[in-house]
């Protein structure tokens, strides 16, 4: 089984219509033999909705997705997805939110192996922000970007933390938890 990503950009962005949206993927997705909703992460300004799902392939899922949400959300994907910094399982128990998303458009040069390696030498600098816990990322196996996670006091202690493992911010997003 492989996870993918799917972002939806509701048409929509009233706090009503996007939990409702959030609510009909899970309903979608469970009516889909085969596929399973891991988690979704809504913004702050509603604008975006970010959607992990594990399934054996895309096309177990994207039709589905795409009949029921094409006329209320814009749609961008499904691109497989690589969990680092958490396991699968224990992300399936707890069903939590995370506060803070940094999305990174990670630079074509950089491979795979590349940024694991260098996910994994900077993951201990982030004892230097204590007030800020690093939760998980989904890295697109493209590498064309990641979403990073963290509970964080405010904006601006993500972006310390940050700093501290030497990795760049292309979009910063609180998020509703």
């Amino acid at each position: 089984m492989s996870l993918y990503l799917v972002e939806f950009t509701p048409h929509d962005t009233s706090q009503d219509e996007v939990k409702a949206l959030v609510a009909d993927i899970a309903q979608v997705l469970d009516g889909v033999d085969g596929a399973e909703l891991i988690e979704t992460q809504v913004t702050g300004d509603y604008k975006l909705v970010f959607a992990i799902i594990e399934a054996a392939n895309p096309g177990v899922f994207a039709p589905a997705v795409k009949d029921a949400f094409s006329a209320r959300a814009g749609l961008e994907g499904p691109d497989e997805v690589r969990l680092v910094g958490a396991e699968l399982e224990d992300i399936k128990k707890l069903k939590s939110s995370a506060e803070y998303l940094v999305e990174w458009d990670i630079p074509a040069e950089i491979t795979m192996d590349q940024y694991l390696t260098r996910k994994k030498a900077n993951s201990p600098k982030y004892a230097q922000v204590p007030e800020v816990s690093f939760l998980r990322t989904y890295v697109r196996e493209d590498t064309a970007k990641c979403l990073c996670f963290y509970d964080a006091p405010d904006e601006a202690a993500v972006v310390r933390a940050r700093e501290a493992v030497s990795t760049p911010i292309d979009r910063l997003f609180k998020l509703n938890v």
